[in-house]
C-alpha cells in the first residue's frame, strides 16, 4: 500500500463516521419533531379539560372559606376576589399563561402558592420514584434476560412464576412487610419520614429505600415480562439464524442483534411507569410517613381545593409528556427498527 493510499484510509473512515453521526442526529431530530407534534396538542387539550373540571365541579372557594350557610352576597364577593365572575375563556387564558410561566395559582384553603406546595411534595415523590424505577429496571432486565436466555427450561418457568407472584402483590402490603422486617425487626432502615439529599446522601438513601422497593415490584414484573417476550421474539427472527450460520458467538449475537431488537416493548413500558410511580403512591406514602406528591393530591381532593387539584393534574400531564418524549428519543437511538423508520 502506498503512502497516499494509507492516508486515504483514515479519511474514508472519518467521512463514514461523520455520515453516521449526521444520520443519527437527523433521526433523533425527526423523532423529536414527531413526538412534539403529537404531545403538544395532547398537552393543550388535557390542560383545557383540566381547567374545565372546575366549572363542572360546582365547587367554590366561598363554600370552603365561609361554609355552607354563607349568603349569596358573601359568595359573590369572594368569587369576585378570586376572579371567578369573569368569562370562562378569560379565566382559562390567564390560568394557562400562568401554567406556561410555572405559576399554578393559589390554594383555596390557605392561599398558599400551589407551585411551592407541589414542589415540596414532588421532590419527595421524584426521589422515591426514580429509585424505584432504577431498581425495577435493573432487576427486571436481569430477570427478563435470564428467562429469555434459558427459555423453555426450569429457570424460565421459575422466573415467570416469581414475576407473576410479585405482580399481584399490592405495594402497601409489601410496604407493611418491609417496615415490619427491616425497620422494626432488624432496625436496618428508618420506618418513616424523609430527609432531603442536601442533608446527607446516606440518610436520604436510607429513608427512600424501603418505599422505593415497595413500589418497584410492579416495575420489575412488567419490565421482565416485556423484555423476555421481546428477546424471545427476536431470537426467532431470520437475521439471528443467519448470524448463527455465519458462526458468530452467542455473546455477539445477543448484544448486537437480539438485545437491541428486543428492547422496544420494555422501554415503551417505562414511558408509563415513571409518572404512575410519582402520582399513584398515596397509600405507600401514608405507610412510610412521606409528605409526597400523591398524598398532596389526595389531601387537596378531599378538601375540595380545585386549584391544587388542577395543579396536580398539570404536573402529572407534564411528567407523562416529558417522560414519553425521553423514551421515544431512547427508542430512536437504540432500536434498529426505529432507526429504519419502522
Amino acid at each position: 500500500m502506498t503512502t497516499t493510499e494509507a492516508q486515504a484510509v483514515p479519511d474514508v473512515r472519518r467521512t463514514a463516521a461523520a455520515a453516521r453521526t449526521r444520520h443519527t442526529l437527523g433521526r433523533i431530530l425527526v423523532t423529536l419533531a414527531r413526538s412534539i407534534a403529537i404531545l403538544v396538542p395532547v398537552f393543550l387539550v388535557a390542560t383545557f379539560v383540566t381547567f374545565a373540571l372546575r366549572s363542572l365541579s360546582g365547587l367554590s372557594p366561598a363554600r370552603i372559606q365561609l361554609g355552607e350557610e354563607a349568603t349569596p352576597e358573601a359568595i359573590a364577593r369572594v368569587e369576585s376576589e378570586w376572579g371567578l365572575d369573569r368569562p370562562f375563556l378569560v379565566q382559562y387564558g390567564d390560568w394557562f399563561d400562568g401554567v406556561l410561566h410555572g405559576q399554578l395559582g393559589a390554594s383555596w384553603t390557605n392561599g398558599a402558592d400551589i407551585s411551592t406546595l407541589i414542589g415540596l411534595g414532588l421532590g419527595v415523590s421524584l426521589s422515591v420514584a426514580a429509585f424505584a424505577l432504577l431498581i425495577g429496571v435493573v432487576a427486571g432486565f436481569a430477570l427478563g434476560t435470564v428467562a429469555a436466555l434459558r427459555r423453555t427450561t426450569w429457570v424460565d418457568r421459575a422466573v415467570t412464576g416469581f414475576v407473576t407472584l410479585i405482580s399481584v402483590m399490592p405495594a402497601f402490603v409489601v410496604g407493611i412487610v418491609l417496615v415490619s422486617v427491616f425497620a422494626v425487626g432488624l432496625n436496618l432502615f428508618p420506618s418513616a419520614g424523609y430527609v432531603p439529599a442536601e442533608q446527607g446522601f446516606g440518610p436520604w438513601l436510607a429513608h427512600i429505600t424501603l418505599p422505593a422497593v415497595a413500589l418497584s415490584f410492579d416495575v420489575v414484573a412488567d419490565v421482565a415480562r416485556q423484555l423476555r417476550s421481546g428477546l424471545v421474539a427476536a431470537y426467532r427472527e431470520n437475521y439471528v439464524t443467519g448470524a448463527v450460520v455465519r458462526g458468530l458467538s452467542p455473546r455477539r449475537i445477543f448484544f448486537t442483534h437480539v438485545l437491541r431488537n428486543g428492547l422496544g416493548p420494555a422501554l415503551a413500558t417505562l414511558g408509563l411507569k415513571f409518572p404512575s410511580l410519582v402520582g399513584a403512591s398515596v397509600v405507600t406514602e401514608w405507610i412510610f410517613g412521606l409528605q409526597g406528591f400523591g398524598r398532596f393530591a389526595n389531601d387537596s381532593a378531599q378538601a375540595g381545593d380545585v386549584p391544587a387539584v388542577q395543579g396536580v393534574l398539570v404536573v402529572s400531564i407534564v411528567l407523562v409528556v416529558a417522560f414519553n418524549l425521553v423514551v421515544n428519543l431512547v427508542l430512536a437511538r437504540v432500536t434498529p427498527a426505529a432507526q429504519r423508520g419502522v
